[in-house]
C-alpha cells in the first residue's frame, strides 16, 4: 500500500473484483506477490486515463503472465480499442445534449433578453462542434464537378430534386491502416456502416421520397470503387478530393493525421439548393434509417 500510494480500501476493491488477489498466509495475513505493485500502478495509470477498474482487467491479466509491458497482450490492445470506442460513443452524446441545451439557451434568451443571440458564442473545433443545420439549408448546390465511381462524371448543380448525398470523411480498406488517433477523433469513425446502411435502407429511401442517393467522401475514385464493389452499393460514391463543396457549403471538416477530410454531413437537395442537412449524427449506423422516417414524416 505504502509503495503505490494507493489505500487500502481501493485494494480490498481490486480483490473483491478478482484483478488483484493477495495469497492468504497461515496466520491469516494477505501477501501481495511483487508483482502487484506493478499491477496496481498499472489500475492508477488507466483509470486515471478514464478507463474503469474492470475494463483494467486485460492489463493486469499480462503482467501476471510475465509481459514486460501490461500492453504486450492482444487482449490489452482489444481493451484499447473498446475503451476509445466508449469514450467516443459519450463524446457524441455529450455533443447531443450540448447541442439540445444551446438551443434551448437561444430560445429563452431570445425571449427574455433581446439581442442576446447576436453575442458571439465561443467556437469549437469543427472536429468536434457540427455546423448548425440553418447554416447549411438554403444554400445553393455549386456547379462542382466530380467523378463518380461508375466512371461519369456528375455537376453536382444538376443534381435532381430529392436527390440524398450523404458525406462521410473516410473509410477502411482491409489490409490498409487508418491515419493515426482516428479512432480518438470524434465523430470520424463508422464511414463504413453508414454505407452499408445506406445500402440496406436503399428501397426504402426510394420509396419514402428520394429520388436519388449519393455517397461523397475526398478519397480518390479508385478507393472508394474498391468500396462500392466490396460492400456491393447501389449508388454511385463521388470524389470531391479538393472540397470544393466545403466553403460553398458551409460543410465541416475534420483533421487526421496532417489529412482535411469532410465531417459527417447528410444533404437534401431541392431544386439547386439544400433542402434539408443532418450535421449531427451520433450513431453513423443507424443514420439511413432516420433519414428514411424523416422522409416519411415529410412526406405526411
Amino acid at each position: 500500500m505504502r509503495m503505490t500510494g494507493t489505500s487500502l480500501r481501493a485494494l480490498r476493491y481490486y480483490e473483491t473484483k478478482g484483478i488483484v488477489v493477495p495469497r492468504r498466509l497461515a496466520n491469516g495475513y494477505r501477501y501481495y506477490e511483487p508483482i502487484a505493485v506493478r499491477q496496481v500502478e498499472q489500475i492508477q495509470a488507466l483509470t486515471a486515463l478514464g478507463l474503469s477498474v474492470e475494463q483494467t482487467r486485460p492489463f493486469v491479466e499480462c503482467l501476471a503472465l510475465g509481459h514486460h509491458d501490461a500492453d504486450d497482450c492482444p487482449s490489452s490492445l482489444a481493451a484499447y480499442r473498446a475503451a476509445i470506442e466508449d469514450m467516443s460513443a459519450r463524446v457524441s452524446e455529450l455533443i447531443r445534449w450540448r447541442d439540445q441545451l444551446a438551443r434551448h439557451l437561444e430560445t429563452a434568451a431570445a425571449r427574455a433578453m433581446p439581442g442576446w443571440a447576436t453575442q458571439e458564442a465561443p467556437q469549437l473545433s469543427e472536429s468536434v462542434a457540427p455546423t448548425p443545420i440553418d447554416q447549411v439549408v438554403g444554400r445553393s448546390i455549386p456547379p462542382v464537378v466530380v467523378t463518380a465511381t461508375d466512371r461519369s462524371v456528375v455537376n453536382l448543380a444538376d443534381l435532381p430534386d430529392s436527390t440524398l448525398v450523404f458525406i462521410y470523411p473516410l473509410t477502411g480498406r482491409p489490409g490498409t491502416d487508418m491515419p493515426v488517433g482516428w479512432d480518438t477523433i470524434p465523430g470520424a469513425k463508422g464511414c463504413t456502416v453508414e454505407a452499408c446502411g445506406f445500402r440496406d435502407s436503399h428501397r426504402d429511401l426510394l420509396e419514402a421520397g428520394a429520388d436519388a442517393v449519393y455517397g461523397l467522401s475526398t478519397q480518390s475514385t479508385d478507393y472508394q470503387r474498391e468500396l462500392a464493389d466490396r460492400l456491393g452499393l447501389p449508388f454511385l460514391l463521388l470524389s470531391d478530393q479538393e472540397l470544393e463543396l466545403a466553403g460553398p457549403l458551409a460543410l465541416p471538416t475534420i483533421e487526421a493525421d496532417g489529412q482535411i477530410l469532410y465531417g459527417r454531413t447528410t444533404l437534401l437537395v431541392e431544386k439547386g439548393k439544400v433542402g434539408h442537412a443532418w450535421t449531427s449524427i451520433p450513431k453513423p449506423a443507424d443514420h439511413a434509417a432516420e433519414v428514411v422516417a424523416w422522409l416519411k414524416e415529410t412526406a405526411r
